[in-house]
């Protein structure tokens, strides 16, 4: 009789947020203890949290930061994955299969062999190589170690004056924090209008909206460095034109994939530095490694073209692909095409798809449209203005684009056309969708579709 027993496979971690701890937790779930050891790295003191939510609990929406946490480590722990916090790993090693990492708490260093390793990095908040870029009082906002820095910060500073850098998604959303902190804000961009995901016509409203908080936008301008007290503490911004009072300042400029360990251990890597893998999450040309989360590029299904988008969405999405194709099972993740919404106090901001920019640079030629209508039934109480942009491609129709600037209700319409380009539906077959209708909930005609009859016909009169 055999008595031999089936060796238990290790899977390694690198990354314990959302991509991570997703991926660790499906594993786990397919297999028992007996038959896979998970052991996941972490460098800071939080797993699975949402980042997304760090401005509002900076701002005050959110009391509690430990509301952001979804799974203690201790509750990941109970589930048999063996969790190292304040656990940084220093290098990658594919040929031998295995991660060497330090704790940053006693210096100590030690190799780990793995059968199966998900890097899981993140990405990191683009610091631009100028003069006192690292002064004490400039932050840099990705995770929940760094948002309570800020705190920290905040509480410490006398000072009232804020300079927010960048007007993405985080440096609007920031920008807002600060107000609600009772901040004078300045937001320092280089574009021409904030919000650079969306096109410069869209953004406008964004920046009346921001104007309208008390906020100061600076547009079409280069920080070229920060200007520090004898303390060496942040004491103004400088651009080319003037410099900028400031006693503490955050970095919105956007973030880039943390693929350090994966440059230096040969890894494939995209036009944006992102870890390339196939439809599985594996990692292309390696059998036994997997990627997920803000430090890989994605296809997108509407320029057929490598993205890099950071969302918790993708990221907890990637972590269930890869967890159940390491925990024996078999998933892809296909796509995405850009689905993103925020808001600036009640102006709620949506786009996914193309922006025209995006579609000349793919070769795509596209008409383009802009209608103005209401969240609800004109006649309707609190019926509010919206904005709808769409672009659809030229002969052919094919939706491209939306973006949508509005109050209430407008955010969360650009899942209909999420939806839509997905299918690979045209501008004239979204005219029929069959949408919900109520006087308190939208005219008769919804404004995507609006837009889409616009689109459409646009699209006949130039073909």
């Amino acid at each position: 009789m055999n008595m031999s027993r089936t060796r238990r496979e290790r899977l390694v971690v690198i990354g314990g947020d959302a991509a991570g701890m997703s991926a660790a937790s499906q594993a786990r779930r397919l297999k028992n203890p007996d038959e896979l050891e998970i052991v996941a790295f972490e460098r800071g003191h939080f797993t699975s949290y949402s980042a997304c939510g760090i401005p509002y609990w900076v701002g005050g929406d959110v009391p509690d930061r430990d509301r952001l946490i979804a799974r203690t480590p201790e509750e990941h722990r109970a589930r048999d994955i063996d969790l190292r916090l304040r656990t940084e790993v220093t290098e990658v090693d594919p040929d031998r299969q295995r991660v060497r990492a330090r704790d940053l708490e006693s210096g100590a260093e030690s190799w780990t062999s793995y059968d199966k390793l998900v890097i899981a990095t993140g990405a990191r908040p683009i610091r631009p190589d100028i003069p006192g870029m690292d002064a004490p009082g400039v932050h840099g906002v990705q995770t929940l170690d760094d948002g309570q820095a800020l705190l920290d910060t905040l509480a410490g500073t006398r000072g009232r004056r804020a300079v927010v850098v960048g007007a993405g998604y985080i440096g609007v959303e920031m920008a807002e924090a600060l107000i609600n902190r009772g901040y004078e804000v300045t937001v320092v961009n280089r574009g021409s209008e904030p919000m650079s995901t969306l096109d410069p016509d869209m953004g406008r409203l964004v920046h009346e909206a921001m104007e309208g908080l008390g906020i100061t936008m600076v547009n079409d301008a280069e920080v070229t460095k920060i200007l520090t007290d004898d303390d060496g503490r942040v004491r103004a911004v400088a651009t080319e034109d003037r410099d900028f009072p400031a006693d503490v300042v955050v970095l919105g400029i956007g973030v880039r994939p943390e693929t350090t360990l994966a440059k230096a251990a040969g890894l494939p890597l995209g036009p944006h530095d992102g870890l390339l893998t196939d439809r599985s999450m594996r990692v292309r040309g390696h059998e036994n490694i997997w990627a997920g989360g803000d430090c890989v590029e994605v296809l997108d299904l509407v320029s057929g073209q490598e993205r890099h988008i950071a969302l918790g969405t993708h990221a907890n999405k990637h972590g269930q692909v890869i967890g159940t194709n390491t925990g024996g099972g078999y998933a892809t993740f296909p796509g995405v095409v850009g689905t993103a919404v925020s808001k600036v106090c009640d102006l709620e901001i949506a786009r996914t798809g193309l922006r025209e920019k995006d579609a000349h640079r793919v070769g795509l030629r596209f008409e383009a449209v802009t209608i103005e209508s209401t969240s609800r039934a004109g006649y309707y109480p609190d019926a509010s203005p919206m904005t709808v942009k769409m672009l659809a491609e030229q002969r052919t129709g094919r939706l491209l684009g939306v973006q949508i600037v509005g109050r209430e209700g407008a955010g969360k319409r650009v899942d209909i056309a999420a939806v839509a380009l997905t299918a690979g539906m045209t501008a004239d077959q979204m005219t029929t969708l069959d949408l919900g209708y109520a006087p308190p909930f939208s005219p008769v005609w919804d404004p995507v579709l609006v837009a889409a009859r616009k689109a459409a016909a646009k699209v006949r009169s130039s073909s």
